[in-house]
């Protein structure tokens, strides 16, 4: 029997049975009137988990990010991110369009930047000739980073710029919970830190559809405005709702075990002629440089062919991304396969 084994993205993932459970029965209402219940439950949970004062249920992560955006920023403001940052080159140019608002990509380490950088790039207020810098953007893990994590004094140290100069902290934290299983922070140590911040349930936690963005009342509630407008006003949206709540409650831990099959990956991949290089494993993300005589897109292609896919991160990089739907099981065939 061919197999077909799904590495990439962990947004492929399929609710499992106990989580369809949990949808089918939600009592549901029409959130645009703020009556489903189960979102108003998913939106508390969230917010109390992170301890900051609200949050906002969107369907995706590029809407809460860009929603954050929107909100903070006003015409003429500038967002400073790393250069590889998903706000700054997987949003459909959102910050422009959204916010009418520049970026100052910064050329950090695996997708993080550092306090010294950020400082480095705000512009002078005074200076008419440049956009007034705002906001900055961390991601927690960094995709095209390979997963990596930031080190949480690096953020603090972020934090302390940004006081001082004024400006506003945001994290897209689409796989956040990938980081925090691995390091010694909680929620709400990052809720004391940033301004803002977006998680997704549709990656790791395998919800089908949903992120959430946190935030102080005042900022939820301009958001909540600016969602409407884009069109995100959704009506029983508690049976979506339902699963971001099972997964809050159970499959955060269980992202451990994403993390040990990639990096049984990566090993495996080191010691192979034909891979030239792998990005450090720190959580479900595993990139690699095929060597000069392959091309990413020939790999692939040789792989689809024994019913693995993952997908072309450059001329030469791949990524593959594990989640609960890929199993011990699928892990020992795809080593047989590399």
């Amino acid at each position: 029997m061919r197999r077909n084994i799904e590495l990439r993205s962990d947004t492929f993932t399929k609710p499992t049975h106990v989580m369809l459970e949990a949808m089918f029965s939600a009592k549901v209402g029409d959130d645009v009137f703020g009556e489903d219940e189960v979102v108003n439950s998913l939106e508390k949970k969230a917010s109390e988990l992170f301890g900051m004062e609200a949050a906002i249920f969107c369907p995706s992560g590029t809407m809460t990010n860009q929603l954050a955006i929107r909100t903070h920023c006003s015409p003429g403001s500038e967002v400073i991110c790393d250069a590889q940052s998903h706000v700054y080159i997987y949003e459909g140019g959102g910050i422009a369009v959204n916010a009418f608002s520049s970026v100052k990509p910064i050329h950090g380490h695996q997708g993080k930047i550092t306090a010294e950088q950020v400082r480095n790039s705000i512009n002078n207020p005074n200076d008419i000739h440049q956009p007034i810098s705002k906001l900055v953007s961390l991601e927690n893990t960094a995709n095209r980073g390979g997963g990596s994590i930031y080190d949480f004094n690096e953020i603090l140290k972020i934090k302390s710029v940004c006081e001082e100069k004024n400006l506003i902290l945001h994290l897209d934290g689409a796989r956040l919970f990938n980081a925090l299983v691995e390091t010694k922070e909680t929620p709400k140590d990052y809720g004391q830190v940033f301004d803002s911040i977006s998680i997704c349930l549709s990656k790791g936690l395998g919800c089908p559809v949903g992120s959430l963005l946190l935030g102080n009342n005042d900022f939820i509630q301009k958001a909540r405005r600016f969602r409407k407008l884009m069109g995100g006003g959704w009506r029983q949206a508690g049976f979506l709702a339902a699963a971001g709540i099972y997964a809050l409650e159970n499959n955060i831990q269980r992202l451990k075990e994403d993390h040990m099959r990639a990096k049984r990956i990566g090993e495996f991949l080191s010691r192979s002629k034909d891979v030239k290089s792998v990005y450090p494993v720190e959580t479900n993300i595993v990139i690699f440089e095929v060597n000069d005589y392959l091309t990413a897109k020939e790999y692939v292609d040789k792989l689809v062919l024994d019913g693995i896919r993952c997908i072309p991160f450059g001329h030469q990089l791949i990524r593959m991304v594990t989640h609960l739907d890929f199993t011990e099981d699928d892990l020992e065939y795809l080593l047989t396969k590399l």
